[in-house]
């Protein structure tokens, strides 16, 4: 995904979650990334200590990733 201003379009406790978003959004025709803080999938409890784990996509799609999302 090679942009720079990226927005989180939600939070989710588990990487599980996070990736099913990520899927969600990707059917919906807009990229996403996932970040955390689990030092590569190796201390997954310091992704929920810090904030759990984000998706990212660019800011001029944060609106409608958001409503894909709720669903």
């Amino acid at each position: 995904m090679p942009y720079t201003d990226l927005v989180v379009a939600g939070t989710f406790a588990t990487s599980q979650e996070a990736e099913l978003a990520v899927s969600a959004l990707q059917a919906a025709g807009i990229d996403a990334i996932i970040q955390s803080e689990s030092t590569g999938g190796v201390t997954p409890h310091l992704a929920f200590s810090g904030g759990g784990f984000r998706v990212l996509v660019r800011d001029f799609e944060a609106e409608e990733a958001r409503e894909v999302l709720e669903l």
